[in-house]
């Protein structure tokens, strides 16, 4: 990265803006690195911080003019549980904020956008087990729908104005950094903060409810990793399917009782594991690993031990 790049983060105090902000500060230096979301910070930031909307296209043009911005991360979005109770703000944040960021990088404002997909692209007639990155694709949700569409405008983008757009499907994905905004998997966020301080849990899955996960580490090293790749190495512009373990409720509490045996957890199933239902239980990656070389640095026990071991400095204990 050369001294007149320029990183911006769209939704830098989302789940995985504030880890994934922070990060590309350490990596390429705070004045190389502006945070934008609609609300400042609430913690302590090492980067340049804009308020703005994505949807404000006249006040986003002027922070990417004023700090020549070249590489966009695009993390604002309404995610799965919360998209459901608001269609029309769903599907204009999700999609309206991506068009104009393409069409920015089509006007050669930008050089280089990451935006993220999901596994919600997903639905319940595609295949459960080891997902083929190319497979039916028939969402439940306005999440999934926006960001199956939202596939489609990247692929067209890049086609016909050769705009450099790069994507992954995340998987549910879990860290300690932050709390969660949102979305079906985030049960598995919530349960450890709720076993330390309370040691119970009512879960909102089914106990079964197997689904392919992610620590949060590793999905700010493949965001990280399909940005620096060289543009040879990226094949696919829909988005990358990518993944790294998968487990159910159950099992994660199984693990989590090793570290409080008295740690109870109750299940009462509502409207979101109708959602995960329709989800794979475990993703093909082979596309990833083999185009520009992912692979996961934690499996689940890996990052079971690492968010007790950070939580619990957190809380003291």
């Amino acid at each position: 990265m050369s001294e007149k790049n320029k990183i911006l983060v769209i939704g830098c105090n989302g789940q995985i803006g504030t880890v994934l902000t922070n990060t590309l500060s350490k990596k390429y230096g705070r004045d190389n690195v502006i945070g934008s979301d609609i609300a400042k910070p609430t913690e302590p930031t090492n980067f340049i911080f804009e308020a703005c909307s994505v949807l404000d296209k006249d006040l986003l043009l002027s922070i990417i003019k004023k700090y020549n911005i070249t590489d966009v991360y695009l993390l604002a979005a309404y995610l799965s549980a919360k998209g459901e109770n608001n269609i029309s703000k769903a599907w204009s944040l999700n999609m309206d904020g991506l068009l104009n960021i393409l069409n920015f990088a089509k006007d050669k404002l930008i050089q280089k956008i990451f935006w993220p997909s999901s596994i919600a692209v997903f639905g319940p007639t595609t295949p459960k087990v080891n997902v083929e990155q190319n497979t039916i694709m028939e969402p439940t949700t306005i999440y999934g729908v926006s960001k199956l569409a939202g596939e489609s405008l990247c692929n067209y983008y890049y086609k016909k104005f050769g705009v450099d757009v790069r994507s992954l499907r995340y998987p549910g994905l879990i860290g300690w950094q932050s709390m969660p905004g949102g979305g079906t998997t985030d049960y598995a966020v919530d349960i450890f903060h709720e076993a330390i301080k309370n040691r119970k849990y009512t879960c909102f899955l089914s106990p079964d409810r197997t689904l392919p996960m992610m620590y949060m580490a590793d999905a700010i090293k493949a965001t990280i990793g399909i940005m620096t790749a060289p543009i040879e190495k990226i094949k696919i512009r829909t988005s990358y399917n990518i993944s790294a373990f998968h487990f159910s409720p159950e099992e994660l509490a199984t693990k989590i009782e090793l570290y409080f045996p008295e740690f109870k957890i109750n299940y009462s199933p509502d409207k979101r594991d109708l959602l995960a239902s329709s989800w794979p239980n475990s993703i093909d990656d082979q596309g990833a690993r083999n185009d520009w070389g992912w692979s996961p640095n934690y499996d689940f026990n890996k990052m079971v031990d690492d968010i007790m071991l950070n939580l619990k400095k957190k809380y003291n204990q």
